[in-house]
């Protein structure tokens, strides 16, 4: 690498000593994938060395390679061989979104209008399209839930698994896709509530939403797909106007 690549680099954000112990990796892409993305590492531009890179961030060779590797991965960077790593001319990166970046509640209600966006169809198409098998993982998923209630304030992993069942009902494998994707996006953690009272408000309002799954399991059953949209755009809507008013009460909106 000439020294004019290697001082153009220098002043990199990605190229500063990195701090973090056990995500010095995560750390080193997302650096490196901002600078790609402002364009302070343009298409075509060639990556300092893995010396150079271990040089100023002090990471081992190890992370530089697998950071290397997941940016490859991405689409973000290319690499040949005996020449070194360059960032690749078409730089359009993947869809994701990062769960260690959604602190705040507006950024999980930005999570939620995309569910709105892509599930309200998906229980459409349920509807118009679901098997006998499916209608059971359905029935079977709002059971769990029930069971889960009985004993528990929170029913996170049945929730997922009811919402999974719709979207397979599709036929369609991307959504499912998707809703993988999401995965631990896909409830929003819920808050610990400690007193008597809010213990009793939690059960109430956990006791609605199986209602609401209720609605979407005996629309899609009925094979109404307007019905079925109806229901799933309902109970999402709910749950975002729940944490919009959560947002409001924390100052945040």
């Amino acid at each position: 690498m000439s020294n004019s690549t290697h001082k153009a680099g220098a002043g990199l954000a990605s190229f500063q000593p990195l701090t973090a112990p056990r995500r010095l990796g995560h750390e080193l892409v997302e650096r490196i994938t901002a600078d790609i993305v402002s364009g302070k590492l343009p298409p075509g531009a060639r990556l300092p060395t893995e010396q150079e890179i271990i040089a100023s961030t002090g990471v081992s060779r190890t992370v530089v390679r697998e950071a290397v590797a997941a940016l490859r991965a991405q689409g973000l960077v290319v690499t040949r061989q005996g020449v070194g790593a360059f960032v690749a001319e078409d730089t359009r990166r993947p869809f994701q979104i990062d769960e260690d970046k959604l602190r705040s509640i507006q950024e999980l209600l930005q999570v939620i209008e995309l569910r709105i966006g892509v599930e309200v169809e998906a229980a459409g198409l349920a509807a118009e399209r679901a098997s006998e098998a499916d209608h059971r993982a359905i029935i079977e998923a709002c059971a769990a839930i029930d069971q889960v209630m009985s004993r528990s304030d929170s029913f996170v992993e049945e929730d997922f698994a009811f919402h999974r069942a719709v979207v397979a009902a599709t036929g369609n494998p991307q959504f499912v896709n998707f809703l993988q994707y999401l995965g631990g996006l896909l409830v929003p953690r819920q808050l610990q509530l400690k007193s008597p009272h809010e213990i009793e408000a939690k059960r109430a309002y956990f006791a609605k939403v199986q209602r609401e799954h209720y609605d979407i399991r005996d629309a899609i059953r009925a094979g109404t797909a307007s019905s079925a949209r109806a229901a799933m755009r309902r109970h999402l809507e709910n749950s975002r106007k729940k944490y919009q008013k959560l947002a409001t009460e924390l100052g945040e909106d």
